[in-house]
């Protein structure tokens, strides 16, 4: 079963909690960091994202940017930008995007749980990205983002949310640039605490790395690092836990991630069309922008066109959890076989766009020659989410797109 812990909260003051909270690193490249930043001294990016104080093109895993993390956090809280809570608290922290309003709680995850597969992931990770993270948790002692989780949904925790929610005034209450409404609660009373934790060692039998698989990664193995390094460790230690989000599964959605491809390897497209016949359904749609409808359907804009393409039977195993996801579809009958691409991690002719910017920018990104054909799928379910990571499957590269991001820099866990 879980085991999800209170902590004590390392948290902005009301009166800048807007300004200092920030998109998760991995969203942004420098130059959008620099602005984002930009007339907020208190900023959490300039402790995420450190390269920003430096002129020009530094390197963002040098040794210089990291020590300026650590001295941008350091500083902070001698500010007073950053104070830790007395008592250790689970936190509520809600989204609301679209008026429909997600609520998760705040609490530690266990090192444990991670390596023991209690905690289940859908991604492979890289090695690199790990290495970047697990350098910025080592050198701060503090997981500085959560990490982005899910669990099947437990009454009992719905109902100490909703009562929350419904009598509690938020400790944080803002909107955010991207019209997104960020809401935050201190649950203080002891008991209720506790049972919080009672109710997730008792009725979660796991939990589900919805996004930030690298930054779960590097919170866990820095964790087993600093067991390992310590001679008097017992298992209460702050690092044997790391800071994550807790949303029930039934409120989560996930939204499409799309690809854009930089040539039609040799082809034109009438060729391509010709060849996806073999394998599709296909319809022309104009040049009005056409969203895919349901599972196994797809739009394809190409050469000032969008077209439904939707995949013929025996295409795809319904009976096989990662062959029957549209993103397996897409590269096994287009990406590999007609267009050449065979490692979608590494491969530069392919770009990724999460749904979030809309099918507009696929256009975009065709129509001005910077790519030749776009593809947009139907979202993956949390359904299929779940199903994968119990079947210790992984799902494809760039699957998944959740929205709204978690803000950063609400709350922080120190590691020591």
């Amino acid at each position: 079963m879980s085991v999800i812990k209170p902590f004590r909260g390392l948290r902005p003051p009301v009166s800048i909690a807007k300004d200092l909270a920030c998109l998760p690193y991995d969203v942004m490249n420098t130059d959008e960091a620099r602005k984002m930043a930009e007339g907020k001294e208190c900023s959490l990016l300039h402790i995420t994202r450190s390269e920003i104080d430096f002129p020009g093109n530094i390197d963002t895993h040098s040794e210089e940017v990291y020590k300026k993390s650590v001295e941008n956090f350091a500083g902070w809280q001698e500010k007073g930008w950053l104070v830790q809570d007395e008592e250790p608290h689970f936190y509520i922290y809600a989204q609301t995007m679209k008026r429909r309003t997600q609520y998760g709680i705040v609490g530690c995850a266990s090192v444990d749980d991670y390596l023991n597969g209690i905690i289940k992931k859908h991604e492979l990770t890289r090695p690199d990205k790990e290495q970047d993270r697990m350098v910025h948790v080592r050198a701060n002692n503090a997981n500085i983002e959560p990490v982005f989780f899910t669990y099947p949904p437990v009454k009992e925790i719905d109902d100490i949310v909703d009562n929350i929610v419904r009598n509690m005034k938020p400790e944080y209450n803002f909107v955010s640039a991207d019209g997104f409404g960020h809401h935050f609660w201190v649950i203080k009373d002891r008991e209720t605490n506790n049972l919080i934790e009672k109710l997730f060692a008792e009725k979660v039998p796991y939990t589900y790395v919805a996004d930030g698989h690298h930054r779960t990664a590097a919170a866990a193995l820095v964790g087993k690092e600093k067991r390992e390094n310590n001679p008097s460790h017992n298992g209460t230690e702050e690092y044997n836990f790391f800071l994550a989000v807790h949303f029930p599964s039934n409120q989560l959605r996930i939204i499409d991630y799309n690809r854009t491809v930089k040539d039609l390897n040799g082809l034109t497209p009438r060729e391509l069309i010709d060849k996806l016949g073999k394998g599709f359904v296909i319809k022309e749609k104009g040049s009005t922008i056409y969203k895919p409808k349901k599972l196994h359907n797809f739009s394809m804009y190409l050469d000032g066109k969008w077209y439904s393409l939707t995949a013929k039977e025996g295409t795809f195993n319904d009976n096989d959890p990662i062959g029957v996801l549209d993103v397996t579809i897409l590269t096994n009958q287009i990406l590999s076989p007609i267009l050449d691409i065979q490692d979608l991690r590494r491969s530069k002719r392919i770009d990724f766009i999460g749904g979030i910017r809309g099918l507009g920018e696929l256009q975009k990104r065709v129509d001005s020659g910077e790519m030749k054909v776009a593809f947009a799928l139907f979202p993956v379910s949390m359904e299929q989410l779940i199903t994968i990571a119990d079947s210790g499957n992984i799902m494809p590269p760039k699957s998944t797109w959740f929205e709204p991001k978690l803000r950063s820099g609400l709350v922080i866990h120190l590691l020591g």
